[in-house]
């Protein structure tokens, strides 16, 4: 089966499951033809219906002016394979690349285009997820944190399928990212089952 036949569209109403475990996420952004790459360690989902997440993108990056420019943004949830890529494309600014050249021509970055908006997506990803940007001046002059509402969102059924995900030894390849500093991850590993206590009285 192709890999493209493995990215399948999750439902909205299961879209904040694809970050409520605290990945590590990809940026993807575009604006006037200029495309950018980043990676983010903070990001969470705020509202389940309709799926809205906060992600911190300083504003002083390069990916923080595409995204204001353009009101979208992508987020990639890579894995265990893309470990490189995303300590990469965190630590190295658009700013400090040659002219005309972007990080995904730069890092020989492989893309497919967004369903709804078209953006950017990562190649190679777990899950994906296309957003739009809910406005509110003070808080996009005054902090970092960015606010979007999810209007797409895909994830490879190898590792997340009828809205769960699934660790397992043969996907290691997409366990999902966890940033614990300097260059270093930690991944996302098989679950566990818990069950609900009993009341300590009917034990006695």
């Amino acid at each position: 089966m192709a890999i493209e036949d493995m990215r399948q569209p999750v439902l909205l109403e299961h879209a904040s499951r694809l970050v409520n475990h605290g990945p590590t996420v990809l940026v993807s952004s575009e604006h006037a033809g200029q495309r950018n790459v980043m990676a983010a360690a903070w990001s969470m989902p705020v509202e389940f219906t309709p799926p809205r997440i906060a992600v911190v993108i300083d504003k002083r990056t390069v990916t923080a002016d595409r995204v204001r420019a353009s009101g979208a943004l992508a987020l990639n949830v890579p894995g265990r394979a893309l470990a490189d890529v995303t300590f990469t494309v965190g630590s190295v600014s658009a700013r400090d690349l040659p002219p005309d050249v972007d990080k995904f021509a730069y890092y020989g970055i492989e893309t497919f285009q967004g369903p709804m908006l078209g953006l950017p997506l990562v190649s190679g990803c777990a899950a994906w997820m296309e957003c739009r940007v809910i406005r509110e001046a003070h808080t996009e002059e005054a902090y970092d944190t960015w606010f979007v509402e999810v209007i797409s969102a895909l994830a490879d059924t190898r590792v997340f399928e009828n809205g769960r995900w699934s660790m397992r030894e043969d996907n290691a390849a997409l366990h999902t990212l966890h940033h614990l500093g300097a260059g270093r991850f930690s991944l996302a590993g098989p679950p566990i089952a818990s069950r609900l206590l009993e009341p300590a009285q009917r034990r006695l």
